[in-house]
């Protein structure tokens, strides 16, 4: 495998004694960070491929907690709806015409999109998990994909017992960069039943659980009548919270809520948050409480959720929105400050799926998932505070190389890995096609 050098470089490293090291050194072996520190203290180290420059800025990478991935298929079909009527009158619709190649094509552009704004790693819910799957291997991108669980659909212990399979033929795939989990949809979609048997799955497998939870009122009062309870009440009274269970939204919740999703297992909160600020921004579903999640020690990790409802893969985007919705909504700039943002984009992220002893910080002996980033733009001078001008100044496209596993996947503005023009005609045909049959 590639030895890697980066240096000399500003290293951002999210780790608690050295934060950020200027002037610094970086070295790859074997998929592993082996130093991390000032470059004149670096031992010796023959390197294969290196990188480096003043205006260089070396961070880990972005991790994106919740997304659909093949949605990239419905950029741009049905905005400025409703959540409820958008699923169910556009969504849907478009959705039950897909195809295995569609999700395929779908999942590449995702990919591609994401390796270029700096995306190491995403967790992701969709149809024809298997061949998304192949797309992230073929990629190298590191992935947390889900096989779904969806009550209005036909044959639901058929799809649990796919879920099971797929669990048990995908764990450690890709030398470790794939974990695989189950993704019940959600309370509103998937009976008592189905619930049972996923958390029996998920607990016999030591798999994830990826669901929807409290997005939206609508949603809240629904579980409540169905349910008798909220959300987050009704997960942990199915027993959802005894697994590690990544909840995306949590926009509406009640102080119960809060209480229970914080309590503590393994180290961990009971519930992990995908925040998705512009989903719920451009849904109106709410804001998500952040701030008081994170001061209850609740696991909070940035996520774009589909460019359905995005129409960006961009965790950058994420990030900045974050930090000035909060301190908006909150009346307080001192809320979510810079800081702290890029750590619920990084190592929060790691955190939420589970992956923090792996990745998330660049220390010795985690994982390489580097994102190298070209400070030398207008937009980043002066270089009073580097981790402010991440948050608040830097755009996606100022990354320039993107490391995953001590591998290459994007360097100098060429994808490595994607065949980028290939996916972009594939998708544009294909959801022509989808688009059509949906409107018929």
């Amino acid at each position: 495998m590639t030895r890697i050098a980066l240096s000399p470089v500003t290293a951002v490293t999210l780790s608690k004694d050295a934060p950020v090291v200027e002037d610094a050194a970086i070295h790859v072996e074997n998929g592993a960070i082996t130093y991390v520190g000032p470059a004149a203290d670096a031992p010796p180290f023959q390197a294969d491929e290196i990188r480096g420059g003043e205006h260089l800025v070396a961070m880990p990478g972005l991790i994106n907690t919740h997304c659909h991935a093949a949605m990239t298929l419905l950029r741009g079909y049905a905005d400025d709806m409703a959540l409820e009527p958008w699923l169910q009158e556009k969504i849907w619709p478009f959705e039950s015409g897909l195809e295995e190649e569609d999700v395929y094509w779908g999942t590449q552009l995702a990919i591609a999109e994401m390796i270029r704004n700096g995306v190491t790693c995403f967790a992701d819910m969709y149809f024809f998990h298997r061949r998304a799957t192949e797309a992230m291997l073929e990629s190298g991108i590191r992935a947390c994909p889900s096989a779904s669980i969806i009550g209005v659909f036909p044959d639901v212990p058929g799809q649990i017992a796919e879920a099971r399979s797929y669990v048990s033929d995908a764990a450690g795939a890709g030398d470790g960069r794939i974990l695989p989990c189950i993704a019940p949809h959600s309370l509103y979609t998937c009976e008592r039943e189905h619930w049972t048997a996923v958390v029996d799955a998920a607990g016999e497998l030591g798999a994830p659980i990826q669901t929807h939870a409290s997005e939206t009122r609508t949603e809240v009062e629904e579980v409540r009548k169905r349910w008798g309870a909220t959300p987050i009440q009704t997960l942990e009274s199915l027993g959802a919270l005894d697994v590690p269970l990544i909840a995306a939204h949590c926009v509406h919740l009640d102080e119960a809520d809060l209480e229970i999703m914080a309590h503590r297992r393994d180290g961990r909160s009971a519930v992990r948050v995908a925040h998705n600020p512009t989903s719920n921004c451009k849904l109106a579903s709410g804001v998500a409480p952040v701030s008081e999640l994170r001061r209850r020690g609740i696991d909070v990790g940035l996520a774009t959720d589909g460019t359905a409802s995005n129409n960006r893969l961009d965790i950058w985007s994420e990030m900045r929105l974050t930090a000035l919705l909060h301190k908006a909504v909150e009346l307080d700039p001192t809320s979510l400050a810079a800081a702290e943002v890029l750590e619920i984009g990084t190592l929060g992220g790691a955190r939420v799926l589970g992956l923090e002893e792996k990745v998330g910080s660049l220390e010795t002996g985690k994982r390489a998932d580097v994102v190298l980033v070209d400070f030398h733009q207008p937009h980043l001078h002066p270089p009073h505070d580097v981790v402010s001008h991440l948050i608040y100044s830097a755009q996606a496209a100022d990354v320039t190389s993107v490391i995953v596993d001590g591998r290459f996947l994007y360097d100098g503005g060429e994808h490595l890995t994607v065949d980028v023009e290939r996916a972009m005609a594939e998708v544009d045909a294909r959801a022509r096609r989808l688009a059509a049959a949906a409107e018929e």
